[in-house]
């Protein structure tokens, strides 16, 4: 597999695999109805990085990397990972992650934070704290799931 930065010939690959995860409404805090137009600004927005992650011409998965805050906090990165459902439970996040932690540290950042992680996505959970992530805090009943209704979401820390 290999990651590489994203351009804008890859908005419509990438739109196949953030439009089907943002309509679904189980593991991202975005307005559902967002438009094509509108989840490409926001995922490929001036203030991250995209990458993608491609195999065989294929792009099987995508994610950003930005500061976590202005200023003091900006020594802390946040990303977001998305993988085409088609690819799920082959590395793909995994891949992603690890490449994004060396990516991160070649930036000089100190640490990564993910703000947001919904409890319910119990792949990502276990994911990230295979990965060294830590739940530093729990917002209890902050996201609204389509199906389970009012569930906590994690705040995970992990030191670079």
């Amino acid at each position: 597999m290999h990651i590489r930065p994203a351009d804008l010939n890859d908005a419509a690959s990438i739109w196949r695999i953030i439009g089907p995860t943002i309509r679904a409404g189980e593991t991202y805090a975005l307005d559902r109805d967002m438009t094509e137009s509108q989840a490409i600004a926001y995922w490929m927005g001036e203030d991250r990085e995209t990458f993608v992650a491609a195999e065989g011409g294929e792009i099987l998965g995508t994610y950003y990397l930005r500061p976590n805050q202005a200023g003091g906090g900006r020594h802390v990165c946040n990303c977001g990972y998305m993988t085409a459902a088609a690819a799920s439970g082959r590395g793909v996040a995994r891949a992603m992650c690890l490449h994004s932690l060396e990516h991160a540290r070649q930036r000089g950042y100190r640490a990564m934070q993910f703000n947001f992680v919904v409890s319910s996505n119990d792949r990502a959970v276990k994911l990230w704290e295979s990965l060294g992530f830590e739940i530093v805090g729990r917002l209890p009943g902050a996201f609204e799931h389509p199906a389970l209704g009012y569930v906590d979401a994690l705040v995970m820390f992990r030191r670079l």
